[in-house]
């Protein structure tokens, strides 16, 4: 999973996992005095059976429209619905990396069709609005369908606080 600017900054975190994997986090950098509007970030990621599976145990939200097949073919989708919270933690993975130090405030979104298993999509948040200490991004995640037409899975706006760091990276 790597994450990008419309400026092309980019640099590299490794969180190391408790399972012993490692996963790359790049961060931006970015901070209120150079977040503008119409600055775009965005990341891509795919979603599998598994990752639902993890999801569940951590969360445990159990409900079979994300993890039982069988339950799920009783119903009008065809395959498991990946979580809404799920595909909203990307917004968190975009702006957590691109503004360090954030911290959500407040968030309407909507979810105008589902996203299922195996399916890449593409999160962008772009900034709408920055004054003082906070910054007002829109967000939308999309994905294309089989028939590979261009579906919103996640939509809204999110306002976030933005700390203001001086050079060594201190409030």
């Amino acid at each position: 999973m790597w994450l990008s600017s419309k400026t092309g900054l980019r640099c590299g975190l490794t969180t190391a996992l408790r399972s012993g994997l490692s996963l790359d986090l790049p961060c931006s950098g970015f901070y209120l005095r150079s977040l503008h509007v119409g600055q775009v970030f965005s990341l891509t990621r795919t979603f599998s059976e598994q990752d639902l599976v993890q999801f569940s145990v951590l969360t445990g939200d159990s409900n079979p429209l994300h993890l039982d097949q069988d339950f799920v073919k009783t119903t009008v989708y065809s395959r498991p619905l990946v979580h809404g919270v799920l595909v909203n933690g990307l917004i968190s993975a975009l702006l957590g990396s691109n503004a360090p130090g954030c911290i959500l405030l407040k968030q309407e979104i909507r979810f105008p069709a589902p996203l299922f298993t195996n399916e890449p999509v593409l999160a962008q948040v772009q900034v709408q609005r920055v004054r003082l200490s906070t910054a007002l991004v829109s967000v939308r995640v999309q994905t294309k369908d089989q028939t590979e037409n261009l579906k919103v899975v996640l939509e809204g706006t999110v306002t976030v606080k933005i700390h203001q760091f001086n050079k060594e990276g201190q409030n």
